[in-house]
């Protein structure tokens, strides 16, 4: 069986740390539209900050686009430290 490639997801906007979604689903990646302050972001297969680390703890730059196309099997949660705009990408199922 093979999956299909996707482009684009459902957009979440996100400047603090949040759930982004519940629920299984696919990771598509992070936009980050501005970053300062000593920002880090850290991706997590679950509903809050424990458990399954997708993407451990990494230093973003504004005007990057980090593909992160990874399966979750619980949900999304994003950490932010700093200050970050960052517009996170999934598909739910």
């Amino acid at each position: 069986m093979s999956n299909p490639v996707n482009e684009s997801g459902t957009p979440t906007n996100l400047s603090a740390s949040a759930a982004v979604f519940s629920g299984p689903c696919r990771l598509l990646g992070i936009w980050v539209s501005s970053a300062s302050s000593t920002p880090t972001i850290k991706v997590w297969n679950n509903t809050s900050a424990a458990g399954g680390v997708i993407a451990n703890t990494f230093t973003p730059l504004p005007g990057t686009f980090y593909p992160l196309p990874f399966a979750c099997s619980t949900g999304i949660f994003v950490t932010i430290s700093g200050t970050v705009d960052c517009t996170v990408s999934f598909i739910p199922g």
